[in-house]
């Protein structure tokens, strides 16, 4: 053997050797954050079912729905959640476990809980990329609401980051369902009307304006080879806690249960799927659609340290809607509901109690 082939053999052994070390000191870091105290550890993410139905969307995509809601007794209120870009109806855990089968507060009426998957998330069928759009996200809405309740039974929406999005869609293609018809209350969770371009994911300004332009051609061209991404998905699970921990928390003390239940919600999502959405994300502008949404009493909730949809963005809507509660988590990230789910379950409580009386109204 040559002096040259010898000196590339030393080589691949040295790269071989530093990604071993690299990989083994991601295990040993990630290792000790899980191996942490975990209060969550015991926590049954993902377990919590509902009553199942599907619903054809209009262009027949099938969504499926959950519902909770205990079997004889009549719901005053029916309460819709709407999940995020790369999740599904599971984000809700907290919300579905403590709000539960019964009302917000001892001897009030039982509320009926829905929980739907967004198209081509979760447990819903795959959408043609054509209709991965905000505004179809915002009729799929619709669709659900015609199948679960009457047309005069009073509803709360609650929506987080694309799920408050297809709120704002439905708003501004049917204001009729705001302006005195089911809907008699709004909450909008790290969530925005638009604009997101704004948005630094924590970089430096003047890097985040490089990276911005540059994430949906990327995104586009790791869509076109799905197999080898999730393959790569899989074996950086380690890797993706890590930045999943990093940038969907501010919580350092966060439990790695809930990290890890995060984490795995967004690798199931096909990695397609989050090509085909990112334009409509990047595009989304509802701004005109506040005004109907400002008919009814609305709770706004935002992070103070989101990267994602800046608290910028929540202060923003708060600001156009009247009737509105801002809830601002000064040492928050994006998912509020995982990271401080008692604040998010108390403040949706508080709006529930605020929107009874119309409810009664309503429903009369």
């Amino acid at each position: 053997m040559d002096s040259r082939s010898k000196r590339r053999l030393g080589l691949a052994g040295l790269g071989a050797a530093g990604l071993g070390a690299a990989v083994g000191l991601r295990h040993f870091i990630v290792g000790r954050r899980r191996f942490d105290p975990d209060p969550e550890a015991g926590e049954p993410f993902g377990q919590l079912r509902g009553r199942p139905l599907t619903v054809p969307a209009d262009d027949g995509v099938p969504l499926h729905v959950e519902i909770d809601e205990r079997p004889g007794e009549g719901a005053e209120l029916t309460v819709v959640f709407c999940h995020g870009y790369t999740l599904n109806q599971d984000v809700w855990h907290y919300q579905r476990r403590d709000l539960g089968r019964s009302g917000s507060a001892g001897g009030t009426p039982p509320l009926r809980l829905v929980f739907w998957d967004q198209r081509s998330h979760g447990r819903s069928g795959r959408s043609r990329p054509a209709h991965a759009t905000i505004d179809q996200t915002g009729e799929d809405l619709h669709a659900v609401l015609r199948a679960v309740t009457a047309p005069n039974e009073p509803v709360v929406l609650v929506g987080h980051s694309m799920g408050g999005m297809s709120i704002m869609a439905l708003a501004d293609r049917h204001p009729e369902l705001f302006n005195g018809g089911q809907v008699v209350g709004v909450a909008l969770i790290n969530t925005s009307d638009g604009r997101l371009t704004e948005m630094t994911l924590g970089l430096p300004l003047a890097v985040a304006r490089l990276v911005q332009p540059l994430a949906s051609p990327v995104l586009q061209g790791l869509g076109r080879r799905p197999r080898l991404v999730e393959r790569g998905r899989e074996l950086g699970a380690d890797l993706a806690f890590m930045v999943t921990r990093r940038t969907a928390f501010a919580d350092k003390y966060i439990s790695p249960s809930v990290v890890d239940f995060l984490e795995k919600m967004i690798r199931a999502t096909p990695i397609d799927v989050i090509a085909e959405f990112h334009p409509a994300l990047m595009s989304h502008d509802k701004s005109a659609a506040l005004a109907t949404i400002g008919k009814v009493p609305a709770l706004v909730m935002v992070g103070g340290r989101d990267h994602l949809t800046p608290a910028s963005h929540g202060r923003r809507l708060a600001e156009a809607l009247p009737d509105c509660e801002l809830v601002e988590v000064a040492e928050a990230g994006h998912v509020l509901l995982l990271e401080y789910p008692g604040v998010v379950t108390g403040a949706l409580r508080r709006l529930i109690e605020r929107v009874r009386p119309l409810a009664a109204e309503r429903s009369a």
